[in-house]
Formats: structure tokens, sequence, C-alpha cells
């Protein structure tokens, strides 16, 4: 995955992040984690090229507003129950680069609270626009 990330596209961009932003949602296969709402916690790296995200009057629009990963998450986490954190992956992903300033994404889920003798469960997917 780290070979990925020195790729030329992403030699001009700043790299915005969401660090261990954590939300309850329903999300799973098995019966019991169809009954309540489990602990997620997420990870959002988006590269923006430097030209669309270095402000020149320090204002808001001239940047990608860090609110847009939250919120966009949030939208995607109310729509119902969610079986596979691949599928909330890649949904997460797919809505960040729906973006205009945005020509990369990377976002990790984890769920914390499966297993007692691990720290998680989880999955990552990374994935730039076509030039």
């Amino acid at each position: 995955m780290h070979a990925i990330l020195s790729h030329p596209a992403l030699a001009d961009c700043r790299r915005l992040f969401l660090r261990d932003y954590e939300i309850y949602i329903n999300i799973g296969v098995h019966d019991f984690e169809k009954k309540a709402e489990q602990r997620v916690i997420l990870n959002v790296d988006l590269y923006v090229p430097l030209n669309m995200n270095t402000p020149s009057k320090d204002l808001l629009e001239e940047v990608v507003d860090y609110d847009f990963m939250r919120e966009t998450i949030k939208t995607l986490s109310s729509r119902g129950h969610i079986h596979l954190q691949e599928t909330f992956c890649d949904d997460i992903v797919t809505a960040m680069l729906l973006h205009p300033k945005v020509t990369a994404a990377r976002v990790s889920t984890a769920k914390p609270d499966v297993y007692p003798d691990c720290h998680s469960v989880g999955v990552e997917v990374f994935r730039m626009k076509q030039a």
C-alpha cells in the first residue's frame, strides 16, 4: 500500500486527514451484530493538488473543508444496516473522490470490539481518480 503513495500523481499534493474518527453504526453479518450498533474507527487521507488547496487569501473556500469528510461519513452511515466493512469503506472512498478537488483517497475502517485478543479488525482501500 505504501508504494502506491509514491505515485507521481501524488507528488504535488497536500494530504488532508481525519484520524481515529469514532462512530457507532449498524454493521455486521452475524445476527448478534444486527441487534445493536458497533463502534467503528475511521481514518481518511485525501490527496489534493497543491494548486487546488493552497490558500492565497486564508479563506476556507480555497481548500477542502475537513467537515466534508465527517459529514460524508455521517450521511453514509445513516442509510441503514451495512453488512461488510469492505462495502462501507468502498462507499466512503467513492464519495471522497466525488469532491472535485480530491485526486486520491485512502480510507480505513476498524471494529475494535470484535475480538478480545486483538486491538481491532478492519479494512483499508486506496483509490485514485483516472487522469
